[in-house]
């Protein structure tokens, strides 16, 4: 890459802590001779503190999407998703540093965010490509009326607390069941630890190349979650029988109102999203340390467990 090294830096601008880390990593980039980029809305938020490094540039305006190199996210995983939501349309891969709680996004815990940014000037990582989803919404005609993406799932949901949405689902253009529900759940691998977890759904591998479909409180014998393959195409129709509307979500982010006749259709995103990692580990470990689980009695090796519980 020749010319100017462009590095997004994104954070959730109102936590002091993160502001306070927005600040070093981009006194850092700047001082190796990389030039810090912020979006619009980060700027105004983070004006006052980031105002102290006059190389910083605003995307959009200064800087494209595809002249990104990386994007240093501080926060969690909501903040993780935006900042895949930033750099969309470009290859700039995705390096988390973890300000938050439970989050199986980031690739590192804030104490290590200083060693991180020496590695990301360094180009010192790689990069781990996660299936996305692409998403399209068509009305009562097959008309598309929306299009959009996800990286963790895809949901449609009842618009109205006191009303069930009537659904009817197909894999690959054929009908599979119909039934009411408070909901569907269409989620990649990646998105399985989050509303599909919550929802019942399995936890899936990131090696694994599959949709995960999990109904929301669903009044049928069938209605189980489904795991089907990476090619597939899942359709949620809302039938004209229902007594309400319903909702599309994609990653909690981006929404669409859904009248009944909608259909809400779900494949795999010729786009990728792309991570950067600076340990490869076994997701195992992962889920261990997120989730506290007790692996107590292993024989393995000792080092690979803290004392939390975890693993390292």
């Amino acid at each position: 890459m020749t010319g100017a090294r462009n590095i997004l830096v994104v954070a959730h601008a109102l936590r002091d802590d993160t502001v306070a880390a927005a600040l070093r990593v981009a006194e850092a980039l700047a001082a190796a001779g990389a030039r810090p980029v912020l979006a619009a809305s980060d700027r105004a938020e983070l004006d006052a503190v980031i105002a102290r490094v006059p190389t910083t540039a605003t995307l959009g305006v200064d800087v494209s999407v595809g002249e990104l190199e990386l994007a240093i996210v501080l926060g969690g995983d909501g903040t993780i998703l935006r900042a895949a939501e930033l750099v969309r349309g470009g290859t700039a891969p995705v390096l988390g540093i973890n300000m938050g709680h439970v989050g199986f996004l980031a690739e590192i815990e804030r104490d290590d965010m200083d060693d991180a940014v020496r590695r990301a000037i360094s180009r010192d990582y790689g990069v781990e490509e996660r299936m996305a989803l692409a998403v399209r919404v068509e009305d009562a005609s097959d008309t598309t009326i929306y299009e959009t993406w996800a990286l963790n799932e895809a949901t449609v949901e009842k618009a109205s607390r006191e009303r069930m949405l009537e659904v009817v689902v197909a894999i690959d253009g054929r009908p599979l069941s119909t039934f009411g529900c408070d909901g569907m759940v269409v989620s990649t691998p990646t998105g399985s630890t989050a509303y599909n977890f919550s929802a019942g759904g399995p936890v899936i591998w990131p090696s694994v190349e599959a949709i995960a479909v999990v109904p929301l409180s669903a009044h049928a014998l069938f209605a189980k979650p489904l795991v089907v393959g990476p090619e597939a195409s899942v359709a949620i129709e809302v039938l004209e029988r229902t007594n309400g509307t319903g909702i599309l979500w994609c990653d909690g982010r981006r929404s669409h109102d859904l009248p009944p006749g909608a259909r809400v259709v779900v494949h795999r995103s010729e786009e990728p999203v792309r991570l950067a990692r600076l340990h490869p580990a076994a997701f195992t470990d992962r889920l261990v340390r997120k989730f506290r689980l007790p692996v107590t009695g292993w024989r393995g090796p000792a080092d690979h467990i803290d004392p939390a519980g975890g693993a390292a």
